[in-house]
């Protein structure tokens, strides 16, 4: 991700987005070892900043 600081609109847009398609099938960046919800594995690929979407700003 090229931004270093997200707010929270970003944030929680990103997680929800990423959460949608973890729930739609795609395949965790992250190791998963138990049931986990979709909003959880996006927050830990968050985390771990190896989340596949970025938030575009205004000025870039």
């Amino acid at each position: 991700m090229a931004t270093s600081k997200l707010t929270r609109f970003e944030k929680a847009r990103l997680l929800g987005a990423r959460a949608l398609q973890l729930s739609m099938g795609a395949k965790p960046l992250v190791p998963v070892t138990d049931s986990i919800d979709p909003i959880d594995i996006a927050a830990l690929e968050l985390e771990k900043k190896v989340l596949p979407l970025d938030a575009k700003k205004e000025d870039e």
